[in-house]
């Protein structure tokens, strides 16, 4: 390169993004027009091995202790697609979380549930209006060991830890480029996590539950693999997590396919999380709708 180019800059090369922006979620291009010495900077910089940066990504969680967060649950069977919204805040040391779920409307635009709120704690699902027969002021509490999906997606929100917990097994994974996620300079990798690794991963202090959980997907998906695309920002907190499911519908052995969305903002956010009494747990049989 001559003297000249290096002060006028190297031509930038042309990209191209080839992942789909979710509806609502505030995800920009990085802006156009950058000089060419700028573009090459950001590669330049990019971390060598990205499968041991998304590795990692869970422990940059528990350092910032909790954030706030939005979820968003696809899910496909037989040409009908339904998406579940949530909205709330985890605590990631504690593994404690409150999120509120919404339905979508029927045909007619009416809202078939009233919102459905959500208590995760280590180990167990707690769920409010549950519906199906059980009382509006009574919890229904679910072992998520026992899920065959480990509550990757039953709740109809994937648990935020949960859900960063899966890039502990990460097999393969490349970097994308610079971007921004509502506002906010992250970078994007995507690649593959494999849920049995996950499990084994799993941190020894405080992580029982979440290797349980994860074990028991790793054996009840239709594969173990699971795509994902992550955006990291610059302390390596995880700021947007997709990830893509499968699973076999246990009555009509029918492939179910599921796009969860986590989005994390607002790190440190205090967090407060009361789990029900005794009392306050249903017991009784719950009728199950299928899909």
């Amino acid at each position: 390169m001559t003297e000249r180019q290096r002060r006028e800059g190297a031509p930038a090369r042309a990209r191209t993004g080839g992942a789909a922006l979710a509806a609502g979620l505030l995800v920009c291009a990085c802006a156009t027009g950058c000089s060419g010495g700028h573009a090459a900077a950001e590669d330049a910089h990019a971390p060598a091995d990205p499968v041991r940066v998304l590795r990692r990504a869970p422990d940059a969680l528990l350092e910032a202790g909790s954030a706030q967060a939005r979820t968003s649950m696809e899910m496909a069977a037989g040409g009908t697609r339904v998406t579940i919204r949530g909205e709330g805040a985890y605590d990631f040391r504690g593994q404690l979380g409150r999120l509120t779920l919404v339905l979508p409307q029927d045909p007619t635009g009416a809202a078939e549930h009233v919102p459905i709120t959500e208590l995760l704690a280590p180990g167990a699902l707690f769920m409010k209006n549950r519906g199906a027969g059980v009382p509006a002021d009574k919890w229904v509490r679910i072992d998520t060991a026992t899920l065959v999906d480990g509550n990757l997606v039953t709740g109809g929100a994937t648990d935020p830890y949960a859900a960063a917990e899966v890039l502990r097994g990460t097999r393969t994974a490349a970097f994308v480029g610079r971007t921004e996620v509502a506002g906010v300079a992250v970078r994007h990798y995507r690649g593959t996590a494999d849920l049995a690794l996950a499990a084994k991963s799993a941190p020894a202090a405080d992580g029982a539950a979440v290797r349980a959980a994860l074990k028991a997907a790793s054996k009840g998906f239709a594969t173990a693999t699971v795509p994902f695309d992550v955006y990291l920002d610059d302390q390596g907190r995880i700021r947007k997590l997709r990830q893509r499911f499968a699973f076999v519908n246990g009555q009509r052995g029918r492939a179910v396919a599921v796009r969860s969305t986590t989005l994390l903002y607002a790190f440190g956010t205090p967090v407060t999380v009361t789990l029900p009494r005794a009392q306050d747990i249903y017991t009784g049989r719950i009728a199950e709708k299928q899909p």
